[in-house]
């Protein structure tokens, strides 16, 4: 074999074997993150609420609570609300006890007795009223009504999309102040919060007479968040 055509078989092999060394090394990449808010007005509410009565006599517990839950379904029917957003089937109820430390003793001190109710509240604009009238309807437990919207999944993919633009944005500063040239997504990953858009609590301004206790009550918006992150080749 004559020396040229050796020297042309070398050259030939070190060109392929870079291109192979050239493909193996990974792309250059840049990680970022993206996160978006957005705020919206409540339009719907979940209420719970509960009624409790202790009494020596279980029966007598049973009736009082029975009573209120009844004038509180009075209640939500005179509001045009309806049946199917009203739920009173959670029932509570056990014999109390207290340590009587003279005869070092449990005794016996009545019944405990408590319904559970929520109303999934489609207008918002009855819930300081709701909350008024269950209150005065003899309803002892109220929890800080959850906000929220029907519009919800439009706006959780709302703030996604906005989410991932600020991903973008972050991607093409790195690479700009470094002087890349940012190429293609090769992953973006949606984070998951785990929890339902959180609300800005309840409010009630200082109150008045009953008859406008109701009009006192204010809501906050309702934020949801998204959160990206993604991986950008660099060019």
């Amino acid at each position: 074999m004559s020396r040229s055509l050796i020297i042309l078989l070398s050259l030939q092999f070190l060109v392929t074997s870079a291109a192979w060394a050239d493909d193996d090394q990974p792309p250059r990449q840049v990680n970022v993150s993206g996160s978006a808010v957005i705020t919206a007005t409540p339009d719907q509410a979940t209420l719970r609420l509960g009624i409790q009565s202790r009494n020596m006599n279980l029966q007598g517990a049973r009736d009082q609570v029975a009573k209120v839950a009844g004038d509180f379904l009075q209640l939500s029917r005179k509001l045009g609300i309806d049946e199917s957003q009203v739920q009173t089937t959670g029932l509570t109820l056990r014999p109390e006890y207290r340590w009587d430390r003279e005869g070092q003793k449990q005794q016996f001190s009545g019944y405990f007795v408590q319904r559970s109710l929520q109303v999934e509240l489609k207008d918002i604009e009855l819930l300081g009223e709701l909350i008024e009238g269950a209150v005065n309807a003899g309803v002892n437990e109220v929890s800080p009504p959850v906000l929220g919207s029907s519009r919800r999944r439009e706006l959780e993919r709302e703030a996604l999309a906005l989410a991932a633009q600020d991903a973008q944005a972050n991607a093409e500063v790195l690479a700009t102040t470094l002087k890349a040239k940012l190429g293609r997504v090769r992953q973006i990953n949606a984070m998951d919060s785990g929890r339902p858009p959180a609300p800005v609590a309840m409010r009630a301004m200082a109150m008045e007479a009953d008859s406008g206790a109701a009009a006192t009550y204010q809501t906050g918006d309702i934020r949801f968040e998204s959160r990206v992150n993604a991986s950008f080749d660099l060019e």
